[in-house]
């Protein structure tokens, strides 16, 4: 039967036709071996859990013929004893760029750069870092130095692609197959690349933020869905490799925990399954990152230990950082723990000799070998759908194998050689003989005691007299060749000797010196002793303690996520934003989530009893206009209208500001696109879950909002551009942006009513996310939050409102509504103001700190907001400017930060009061919410206690030891001598506001 098998193999791989034998042979004779290669008595992992003892490994042309235990040898075959050696498949690598060149930014350092809004391309798509059009194949270059790297890692497959722009275009398998250029590249496309990132070849100013990226990715898809059903009438050369391009395994580029799940959910959306690149911190969101089912790419780099000896610098480090260099190292564990599948990518690394190190770290902290070894073999070639070819030693599979001295694993195994597609690259020499051992070394009439000792693979020279007394020498070998220089005690003098000789026998060494003199002599060794172990009296290094994870993994973050709970306030002075006024000696019962009863002598057995007399609950502080928590960017500014963007997209949930609003009594933020241009970015109301996701943040079934804006910024009036070019560039041209864009809206909804009520028959329209966004606005489902100062452009916006039938909700900032406070309340529009902001630019010279109280007086729904991190958590203080200024009564002017901006945002029937039924945001201070000595002793959300005073000073205590601990650990790393990095620059927190600019 074996036989027979044998037999088939040989028709299969005799008959094979080898790539470019067609080509002309310029050499005298044509003499391709075909002979077998094996390899006997070897431990061979076929696959990570496949291991056979004492095994055999047939291969012939590149591949792997037979393997097993009883393997018939074929006549002809050239056969290599790799007793006490171990094969294992070679190691793949998914996500290098390898052999290609990194695109480079065609954009000056501190040049003035004037942004280009429309492409330069001609029959592509309209936005340049859409680049699916991109082959790396067809500028690949083979890369034999990064090769060699690669291949004294153990890596014999790597996948590489051009790292630019959203959609990268398509990367290559490459074999490192250092020998045979013809057989290099595996499959020339493979993979489709995506990322968040620009394109570095393009100067077009879109996207300039991650939610623009995010915004131009949906649209991307949309087209090409709109595109395949033959509905443009002209040819795209961007959606047609697109269209090409989907069958082929799509990599994302995410590179952080967030990116991870933003990205997950675009997938999600349109029914695609990436397999995502990610930065090592997944261990931070295990939960949401299982939850993806995604596959994973994940880099092996691990951060530095800080230098921490300097305490003035050391304290300029977050806890964060340090925390996450504490912690990375476990990531892959928590991974494969979690049942996340996952490859493993050398990218990032500073060096390739990094890889094996960080791996053996990783697994002294838990992660199992197998899975190791599954996650640089089998996996990758899975994700790649490859399995047939590469990742293991099955019959059939390419010949691409390491040997090694024993489990890899171990950090004394040496890495022999490296077998890709059939051809050998030594790493080390396999053949190299260990002659370790005591000698009695003869050179002429001189004798001399000689000791060999050290590593196998790295043996050590110690050369004495008869007396004891150390000779100084260099010793090498190479190839089995001995060199040993013995020098003179006198370094003055050059009265060398030097031996070489071939290793033949290890108990007897033999062979020629050569004197000071020239004369030369032979020279023996004789071994009196064998090589013996030295006993490792050192203690097992035990790894550092890991630092708990938490939710945020941030200062502050709670180790385990917080539960709803029942609570009972007793006696408290109860702020209802109700008819009911402010009741005195009140008790309130929270329970599921929601104000159970509001009352006197309430009672319920499980219920928590806090003893609030004395103090004042409130509902908790709703801030109409907020910025934090935004990621990479509050304005996409690469248009004058970005209405399909959204801040849904980019909520930050690790800001610390989070936290800081939370103490200060806010429960509720509307995250607001900044104003760089008349129509910016839908916005996100949010609830400050500390410690929960992003989408776990987001009010649930919330209204749904846009941001506008008028002014001096959306004219570009403040950008510091040289020769701005983006339309418009003066207040009335921001009036005809407006009346444009709602023209196209209407056309285009009417287009897609046309197309809905005719059976849909025809071609299709376009599905245009702005103009969607902005039919909503049309059709009265969506609310405007406008961006305002001036009362001629408020006016303006309301007209322009009117003529398309419909109105603005709320017009924020509005320092000069008391103008024309009768326009809106005539018009019906609310207002979000600042209580005494004035003077800060040349549009707010009329603000006056009486504007809230006027408004408010004519009748119209008036907040506060804070459009600033700092004064977002000082809101109750903002209130209490309203009774300063205006006379308005306490309970009134507590409206302004809770029920009023409840109002604008229409969530009023669920927040905004102390009303039986609804949700339970409340917020218990230590006295009078509205005096500037009152502090936020609570803060609930539903239920669940987000920030607590007394557990607040508890965590202060834990940061400060954790960070005395941490810089311990690093001071251990540094005294062992590892490698360490400076400290950081203290981290200025860029904090958004309206006119916040960036490019991303």
């Amino acid at each position: 039967m074996k036989k027979a098998l044998l037999l088939l193999f040989l028709s299969v791989f005799l008959t094979k036709t080898y790539a470019q034998e067609y080509f002309p042979v310029n050499e005298s004779v044509h003499n391709k071996s075909k002979n077998y290669t094996v390899f006997t008595n070897a431990t061979i992992y076929v696959t990570p859990s496949n291991k056979i003892e004492k095994g055999t490994l047939l291969i012939q042309d590149g591949k792997v013929v037979a393997v097993g235990n009883a393997i018939s040898i074929p006549k002809n075959a050239i056969t290599i004893d790799l007793a006490g050696k171990t094969i294992y498949p070679s190691f793949i690598d998914i996500y290098t760029s390898f052999g290609v060149e990194k695109p480079k930014a065609n954009i000056t350092p501190g040049s003035s750069r004037n942004p280009l809004y429309d492409t330069k391309r001609v029959g592509y798509y309209w936005n340049e870092s859409v680049r699916p059009e991109i082959n790396t194949y067809e500028t690949f270059k083979y890369d034999q130095p990064k090769a060699d790297e690669l291949l004294k890692a153990g890596f014999g497959v790597v996948g590489t692609h051009i790292p630019d722009g959203i959609a990268q275009g398509t990367g290559a398998l490459v074999a490192l197959n250092n020998e045979d250029n013809s057989k290099q590249i595996i499959a020339n496309k493979l993979t489709n690349h995506l990322s968040f990132s620009k394109s570095a070849l393009t100067n077009q100013n879109y996207p300039s933020s991650l939610m623009g990226s995010m915004a131009l990715i949906r649209q991307m898809y949309l087209d090409l869905d709109w595109y395949k059903k033959g509905n443009s009438e002209t040819k795209d050369l961007s959606l047609e490799a697109l269209a090409n391009n989907e069958k082929l395994v799509q990599i994302f580029t995410s590179e952080d925990k967030l990116n991870s799940l933003r990205a997950a959910k675009i997938a999600k959306e349109f029914g695609l399954n990436y397999v995502l690149k990610g930065s090592g911190n997944e261990f931070e969101r295990i939960e949401e990152i299982k939850a993806t089912n995604a596959k994973f790419i994940i880099p092996i780099s691990f951060p530095e230990a800080y230098d921490v000896s300097n305490p003035y610098l050391s304290n300029q480090i977050e806890l964060a950082d340090m925390r996450f260099w504490n912690q990375a190292p476990t990531n892959l564990k928590v991974l494969s723990d979690n049942g996340i599948v996952f490859a493993l990518t050398t990218e990032k690394l500073k060096k390739i000799e990094d890889f094996k190190p960080n791996l053996l770290k990783a697994i002294k902290l838990g992660f199992d070998k197998t899975k190791a070894l599954e996650s640089l073999t089998t996996v990758p070639a899975a994700i790649l759908g490859k399995s047939a070819e590469v990742g293991s030693l099955k019959v059939g599979t390419y010949a691409n194998f390491i040997i090694t001295s024993g489990e890899f694993f171990d950090e004394k195994t040496v890495l022999y050689e490296n077998w890709v597609q059939g051809s050998k690259f030594i790493v080390n020499d396999i053949s190299a003989k260990d002659i370790r051992g005591n000698y009695d070394l003869t050179v002429g009439k001189d004798t001399y005691k000689w000791k060999i000792d050290g590593t196998a693979d790295a043996q050590k020279s110690e050369v004495t007299t008869v007396d004891a007394t150390k000779v100084k020498n260099t010793f090498s070998i190479a190839k089995n060749w001995i060199s040993l220089v013995i020098k003179p005690a006198d370094t003055i003098k050059s009265n060398y000797t030097r031996l070489t000789g071939f290793i033949e026998k290890t108990d007897a060494l033999s062979g020629k010196a050569v004197l000071s003199n020239g004369d030369e002599l032979i020279w023996t060794a004789v071994k009196t002793s064998p090589f013996v172990m030295a006993k490792d009296s050192s203690k097992v290094e035990k790894p550092l303690p890991i630092m708990p994870v938490t939710y945020p993994n941030i200062a502050f973050g709670d180790t385990k996520k917080q539960t709803v709970q029942t609570l009972l306030f007793k006696n408290a002075t109860v702020w209802t934003n109700e008819k009911e006024g402010i009741l005195t000696e009140t008790d309130v019962l929270i329970k599921n989530g929601k104000i159970a009863a509001v009352g006197k002598n309430l009672s319920d057995a499980g219920a928590t009893v806090i003893d609030a007399k004395g103090k004042h609950l409130t509902s908790g502080i709703i801030d109409e206009h907020s910025h934090i928590a935004i990621s990479k960017g509050v304005n996409e500014s690469g248009h004058n209208s970005t209405a399909e963007v959204t801040i849904e997209d980019v909520v930050n949930s690790e800001d610390i500001n989070i936290y800081r609003d939370l103490a200060g009594g806010v429960t509720i933020s509307q995250l607001l696109h900044g104003s760089a241009n008349p129509i910016g970015g839908r916005s996100a109301i949010v609830k400050w879950k500390w410690g929960s996701s992003p989408d776990e943040m987001l009010y649930k079934n919330q209204p749904k909002f846009i941001k506008f804006a008028l002014g001096e910024n959306v004219k570009q009036a403040n950008w510091g551009i040289d020769n701005p070019t983006r339309f418009p560039q003066t207040r009335m041209g921001v009036e005809q942006v407006f009346t444009d864009y709602f023209q196209l809206a209407k056309e285009y909804d009417e287009s897609w009513k046309k197309f809905n009520s005719g059976s849909k028959k025809g071609k299709a329209p376009r599905v245009d996310l702005e103009l969607q966004t902005l039919a909503e606005i049309l059709n009265k489902e969506r609310f405007i939050t406008c961006h305002s100062y001036v009362e001629s452009e408020i006016l303006m916006l309301m007209n322009v409102a009117e003529k398309f039938n419909f109105r603005v909700n709320t017009f924020t900032h509005i320092l000069e509504g008391y103008k024309v406070a009768d326009k809106m309340k005539e018009h019906g529009v609310g207002a979000s103001t600042f209580s005494d902001w004035w003077a800060y630019k040349f549009e707010v010279n009329d603000a006056i700190p009486f504007n809230g109280p006027i408004m408010h007086n004519q009748g119209l729904v008036v907040a506060y907001n804070s459009d600033d991190a700092e004064m977002s958590r000082r809101l109750n203080q903002e209130a209490a400017k309203a009774v300063k200024y205006g006379n308005i009564s306490e309970e009134d002017a507590w409206k302004f930060v809770t029920l009023n901006p409840a109002k604008l945002l229409h969530i009023d029937d669920k927040v905004g009061s102390l009303k039986v039924g609804k949700d339970a945001d409340v917020v218990l201070w230590s006295e009078n919410p509205l005096s500037i000595y009152a502090k936020a002793e609570k803060t609930i959300i539903e239920g669940v206690v987000y920030f607590d005073i007394e557990k607040d000073a508890q965590k202060q205590l834990a940061i400060a030891k954790e960070r005395s601990e941490l810089i311990g650990q690093m001071l251990q790393e540094k005294n062992k001598g590892n490698g360490t990095q400076q400290p950081p620059t203290r981290k200025e927190k860029k904090e958004y506001h309206c006119d916040t600019l960036e490019q991303l």
